[in-house]
């Protein structure tokens, strides 16, 4: 990890009297990386909203799913996963560098408490390289130039946007940084996204009143998007197979992982 990104200045940022996503989505999948306020905003949120436990796993499980598919089936050796979050166990590089130990990451994030976290995520393989960016989804260029010093973008690269989009409040933002992020990988990379939506058919509805309570109580301010606007930060992509379902659904073992307010997909790029 580069000087530059030492995590020096982390004390200054980090604040523990307000609920971060980061220390409450590691409370919500049994991390031990979180405090009071966040288990305490953690709570009160299932009680609004049951499932975001089971959200929560499944994100990660899709996260495994996506990486072992891309790594195995299509040959992906490069991916920038921005959003990282909290490290646990099975981390980007863990999975892929498990098929092939050649395989390359870069983790993109801006919270302070990842960055504390940010060396066991740099544990990667002698043959492949790992490595951590404090860098923000919302200046793509700045994310691109330094993912440029590890990764090698005249090559495929698996761009993961795992719940990081809905923290991207304006929709037209969001679809810029998506087309300004994918125009910088070549032909064969691929997109992987998950985002939390509210609508009806997949019970999405209770996601309205609990990320009210969250944007006054915890910090980053979220929202969530129907189909129709998650489908549209995969344009100009070919969709994989199942195409924008719920992430638990997604090349599940049983093809019949539950319905939760959760898009999850994968899309190449011709």
């Amino acid at each position: 990890m580069s000087e530059s990104r030492r995590p020096s200045d982390v004390s200054g940022r980090l604040n523990t009297a307000v609920a971060h996503n980061a220390r409450v989505w590691n409370y919500w999948i049994g991390g031990k990386d979180h405090y009071e306020i966040d288990q305490q905003v953690g709570d009160r949120v299932v009680t609004m909203f049951p499932v975001i436990r089971d959200v929560a796993r499944a994100d990660r499980q899709f996260l495994g799913r996506t990486v072992r598919f891309l790594t195995a089936e299509r040959g992906v050796r490069q991916f920038l996963d921005i959003g990282t979050g909290l490290p646990t166990s099975d981390n980007t590089h863990e999975l892929a560098q498990r098929i092939a130990p050649e395989s390359r990451i870069v983790y993109v994030d801006n919270d302070p408490i990842v960055l504390v976290h940010a060396r066991s995520l740099l544990t990667g393989t002698p043959e492949g390289a790992t490595d951590y960016i404090d860098a923000d989804i919302h200046h793509p260029d700045g994310v691109m130039e330094g993912a440029a010093a590890t990764l090698d973008l005249d090559r495929p690269v698996a761009v993961m946007m795992l719940g990081i989009l809905n923290f991207v409040l304006d929709t037209g933002e969001a679809r810029d940084i998506v087309r300004r992020i994918m125009a910088a990988v070549p032909s064969g990379s691929y997109l992987a996204l998950t985002h939390p939506t509210t609508d009806s058919d997949l019970g999405g509805e209770g996601n309205v009143e609990a990320m009210k309570f969250w944007n006054e109580n915890a910090t980053p301010p979220i929202t969530a998007r129907s189909r129709a606007e998650v489908s549209s930060f995969f344009d100009g992509l070919d969709l994989v197979t199942p195409g924008l379902v719920p992430c638990a659904q997604w090349r599940a073992e049983s093809n019949s992982g539950p319905v939760l307010p959760q898009f999850g997909a994968v899309a190449s790029k011709p």
